[in-house]
């Protein structure tokens, strides 16, 4: 099984409204769409905004549906160089930047109990949304950190932040908690994310025109990475 987050509507209805042999079910308050995408077992979910739900959703579909893999896709703020709207971040690691102990003389973004600041992704999963996504996307292809946290950042300041302490390419409000629920689980995973904004300049195109095409190339973007993932299962 085949798992797939997105935290806003539009990151999942088009992948819904591809489903066959649907069975909806709802758990804390979530509703989970199980059923065929391309042939292959799949559940889909909006998990909604922030890390706590985003963890619920996760492990729900590790406890519920037992999925092997889970793929998180949405958009996300470009914070690393020459990363721009339009382009795609494609998750080589999550890091959580709002996890903090360094008064108590840990590393910034140290996870407790994980022992780790950057939670690896699946590299074939990664190569593999890097290869299909030179099929959907007109923008550049990133690879690279994306880092997560409970805060909408609206400033260049606190991007750049992050971008120092982290070295990471775009910035989110879900993946790294998603990471962090596959890590303990022993479940693959990637997060990939469009960019819709840039603390680095001024788009030309506002997030609400934006969203749509981002939504649509990310429902393409899963309809071929689904079979793809389906065929190499033994090698990860």
């Amino acid at each position: 099984m085949i798992g797939i987050i997105g935290a806003m509507d539009m990151e999942v209805d088009g992948l819904k409204e591809q489903m066959s042999s649907v069975d909806i079910q709802t758990v804390s308050g979530m509703d989970f769409y199980q059923g065929l995408l391309c042939g292959v077992p799949c559940v889909v979910a909006r998990c909604g905004v922030g890390k706590v739900n985003a963890a619920m959703c996760a492990q729900t579909m590790a406890l519920q549906y037992q999925t092997s893999v889970i793929v998180n896709t949405g958009v996300a703020g470009g914070i690393g160089k020459g990363v721009r709207v339009g382009d795609v971040v494609i998750s080589s690691g999550l890091v959580e930047h709002d996890f903090d102990l360094t008064d108590l003389g840990e590393e910034k973004g140290l996870v407790s109990g994980i022992g780790q600041v950057v939670i690896p992704a699946t590299p074939v999963l990664t190569e593999l949304a890097a290869e299909k996504a030179k099929e959907t996307y007109g923008g550049a292809i990133h690879v690279g950190i994306i880092a997560t946290g409970d805060q909408f950042i609206g400033s260049s300041e606190k991007l750049q932040e992050i971008k120092r302490s982290f070295d990471a390419m775009a910035c989110e409000m879900e993946g790294g908690a998603i990471a962090h629920v596959c890590y303990l689980n022993d479940i693959d995973f990637v997060v990939i994310r469009a960019i819709s904004d840039n603390a680095d300049e001024k788009a030309d195109i506002t997030f609400d025109q934006f969203a749509p095409i981002a939504a649509k190339k990310s429902t393409d973007l899963m309809m071929q990475l689904i079979p793809a993932i389906n065929a190499q299962r033994g090698s990860f």
